[in-house]
């Protein structure tokens, strides 16, 4: 079995869900078909049939937590040593040399990613580009509209 890289904040909200799932939801919903099974019959009982579907969700959600968590070789940036490269984990500072924008990106697993948020899959083709390159380096990143070349301000282990 492959290990997914994961960033400890990623474990650690996971871990949060997972709790949350087992420890506040699972009670919840075996109540609610508690409620509802007293409500008489079942074929007929749209409380109870909601109750059960919410059941398999929460239930489904909680194995596939378990399978990533199982799956996950988390990576701690901040005991790394800082040498300016980049690395899974690390917050990099760019700037767009065709408009001089800056953007920064923290570079995470699939799981953790969300461009919103400005965290972005070691897979995407951006971090792949940005992998292995130090500060100062200009890097071309291959993307659906065409190559944009973006200089590396800064690499931070935050």
């Amino acid at each position: 079995m492959s290990k997914f890289p994961m960033t400890v904040q990623g474990a650690k909200a996971l871990e949060d869900e997972l709790k949350h799932l087992k420890t506040v939801m699972r009670p919840q919903i075996t109540d609610a078909i508690a409620t509802a099974r007293e409500l008489g019959d079942l074929k007929e009982n749209a409380e109870y049939h909601a109750a059960r579907e919410q059941q398999g969700m929460v239930e489904a959600r909680i194995n596939d937590i378990e399978g990533r968590l199982s799956a996950a070789q988390i990576i701690d940036i901040t005991t790394l040593p800082h040498s300016g490269k980049v690395i899974f984990g690390v917050t990099v500072e760019l700037c767009n040399l065709d408009n001089d924008e800056t953007v920064s990106y923290q570079i995470v697993g699939e799981d953790e990613a969300d461009f919103k948020q400005g965290k972005v899959s070691v897979t995407s083709p951006i971090a792949r580009a940005l992998i292995g390159k130090e500060e100062g380096e200009v890097v071309p990143v291959h993307t659906p509209n065409g190559v944009v070349e973006y200089e590396i301000l800064e690499v931070q282990h935050l």
